[in-house]
C-alpha cells in the first residue's frame, strides 16, 4: 500500500482528493453490488422454492387422501409436468423403493430424478433444498419433503424445476444493476470533481494572489477567504510586511557601511599625496584594492538582501539593449558588433541593478575577447518542477577557452591574461550574484567560435 501512496506524494491536492474519492466510491459500489446480487439471488431462489413447494404440497395432499397410497396421483395442475423433458419434474417413492415402485411425472420420460443427500442435522419432515441434474443434464432446482402416513409407511416427495430460470433472472438483474451503478458512479465522480473544484477554489485564489505579488502586480494578499484559510492569508501578509521591513533595514545598513568605509579610504588617498612618491603609489595601489574589495562585498551584501524580495520584476529587453549600446561604444576601436535576440515580455525576478551588473560583466568579458562580434540571447525555460527561469546566452567569436580552464575562471581574482584590463572579480561577482538568486553560471564552447556564458536566473514571461 505504501508504494502506491508514494506515487501521489508530489501530486496536487485536487488529484489526490479525486483519486481517493473515485477509488473509495468504486470499492463501495462494488461491495454494494455484491451484497445486492447475493440478496437478489437468495430472494429469487426462495420465490422459486415457494412455487416448487406448492406442487409438493399438492402431491402430499393427493397422497394422504383416502385410498391406496400407491395409486396413481394424477396431474397436479401444471401441464409442463406432462411434457417429456420439459424441465419440470416430480417424483414420489418410499425410501429405498425399487425402480418400478417409483411414481413420477410424465415429463421424466422414464428417467431418474436426482435426490438430495440429507444432512446429519436434518430431521424427518424437514424440507430440503438444493441443485441437481435432470435426465437431459440440465440444471434443476430441487426440493424434498418427507411424508409419514403411519401404517401406510413413509414417502419422499421430490419436485424440481429448471435452474436456468433463476440464473436468467439473476443475470438480468446484474445487467440492470451494473448499468445503474455505472451511471451512479459517473454521477458521483462528476459531483466529486465539482465539489473538489468548489472546495479548493479559495486555495486557487490564494495561489493567484501570491503569483500577483511575485510578479510585482500587488504588494499584499487581498480578498475574502473562508475561516480555514483566512488566518493563513493574514499570516502571509504579516510575513510580507516583516520581509519588507527587514530588507529596508538591510538597504540602510549597506548604504551606511558603504559611506563609512569609502570616506576614510578617500581621506587616506588624499593624505598620501603629500608623502614620498613610492609611499604614495603604494598607498594608492592598496587603497584601490581595498575599494574593489569593499565594493565587491558590499554588492554581495546588498544582493543577498534584495535577492529574495517578492514582487520585484525587471524587464530584460531594455536592460540588454542599453548594455549592448554602451559596450558597442566602449569597444568601438574594435568595430565591435553586439547582436541581441531578446523577445519582448521577458522579465527577471530581481532588481534592475543586479541584472545590469550580472549581464554587464558577462558582456564586458565577451567584448574584451571577441574578434568583432558578441551575441546575447535570452529565453524562458522551465525545469522539471514547471518553474520558469530566464536563460541568458552570451557568445563571442574570440579565441575561446580550454575546457579544463573554464571552472578556474569562475574563481575570484582569476584572470586569463594580465594584459587585459580588470580586477578579475567580474565572473566571480556574476557567479555569486547568480547563486544568491538561486541561479547558475556555466562556460561552454560557443557555436560562433569563442566562449559561451550560460546564465540562468529566476524569470518569467509577461
Amino acid at each position: 500500500m505504501r508504494p502506491i501512496l508514494d506515487r501521489f506524494t508530489g501530486r496536487s491536492i485536487a488529484v489526490r482528493l479525486a483519486v481517493s474519492a473515485l477509488f473509495w466510491s468504486f470499492v463501495i459500489l462494488l461491495i454494494a453490488g455484491l451484497i445486492l446480487s447475493t440478496l437478489y439471488r437468495d430472494n429469487t431462489e426462495r420465490a422459486f422454492d415457494q412455487r416448487l413447494l406448492v406442487y409438493a404440497n399438492t402431491l402430499a395432499s393427493n397422497l394422504v387422501a383416502p385410498g391406496d397410497p400407491d395409486r396413481d396421483l394424477g396431474p397436479i395442475g401444471d401441464p409442463r409436468f406432462e411434457l417429456p423433458l420439459s424441465g419440470w419434474y416430480w417424483q414420489v417413492a418410499r425410501p429405498n423403493a425399487k425402480p418400478w415402485e417409483i411414481r413420477s411425472s410424465k415429463s421424466l420420460f422414464g428417467g431418474q430424478f436426482p435426490s438430495l443427500t440429507p444432512s446429519i442435522d436434518d430431521k424427518f419432515g424437514q424440507i430440503r433444498r438444493g441443485y441437481g441434474k435432470a435426465p437431459d443434464e440440465r440444471g434443476l432446482r430441487v426440493i424434498e419433503r418427507d411424508i409419514d402416513l403411519g401404517e401406510d409407511g413413509r414417502f419422499v416427495i421430490r419436485v424440481g424445476g429448471p435452474s436456468d430460470e433463476i440464473d436468467t433472472n439473476v443475470r438480468e438483474f446484474l445487467v440492470a444493476l451494473t448499468v445503474t451503478f455505472t451511471l451512479l458512479g459517473m454521477a458521483l465522480g462528476f459531483t466529486t470533481l465539482l465539489q473538489i473544484r468548489f472546495g479548493l477554489q479559495p486555495l486557487v485564489k490564494l495561489r493567484s494572489a501570491l503569483g500577483a505579488i511575485r510578479r510585482g502586480e500587488a504588494e499584499r494578499i487581498v480578498g475574502d477567504y473562508p475561516r480555514d484559510i483566512k488566518p493563513l492569508a493574514s499570516e502571509l501578509n504579516q510575513l510580507l510586511e516583516t520581509n519588507r521591513e527587514i530588507l529596508e533595514r538591510a538597504r540602510t545598513q549597506v548604504g551606511n557601511l558603504a559611506h563609512a568605509l569609502k570616506t576614510p579610504l578617500s581621506i587616506i588617498v588624499n593624505e598620501a599625496e603629500g608623502a614620498p612618491e613610492e609611499v604614495a603609489a603604494k598607498v594608492r595601489e592598496q587603497a584601490a584594492v581595498m575599494r574593489d574589495q569593499v565594493n565587491y562585498y558590499l554588492d554581495r551584501a546588498r544582493a543577498a538582501a534584495l535577492a529574495g524580495t517578492l514582487g520585484t520584476l525587471t524587464d530584460v529587453e531594455p536592460v540588454i539593449a542599453g548594455l549592448a549600446r554602451t559596450f558597442a561604444k566602449i569597444y568601438r576601436d574594435k568595430d565591435l558588433e553586439v547582436d541581441i535576440v531578446v523577445p519582448s515580455g521577458l522579465r527577471f525576478r530581481g532588481e534592475r541593478q543586479d541584472l545590469e551588473e550580472i549581464a554587464g560583466n558577462l558582456i564586458d568579458n565577451a567584448a574584451k575577447w571577441a574578434s568583432g562580434r558578441v551575441v546575447v540571447t535570452a529565453e524562458i525555460i522551465r525545469d522539471e518542477e514547471e518553474r520558469s527561469h530566464l536563460r541568458l546566452l552570451i557568445d563571442d567569436d574570440g579565441p575561446g577557452l580550454p575546457e579544463a580552464a573554464r571552472a578556474d575562471m569562475l574563481k575570484r581574482g582569476r584572470r586569463l591574461d594580465e594584459t587585459k584590463p580588470g580586477s578579475g572579480l567580474g565572473l566571480s561577482i556574476v557567479t555569486d550574484l547568480a547563486a544568491l538568486y538561486r541561479g547558475s553560471l556555466k562556460l561552454e564552447a560557443s557555436p560562433v567560435g569563442g566562449l559561451r556564458a550560460v546564465l540562468e536566473l529566476p524569470g518569467d514571461r509577461a
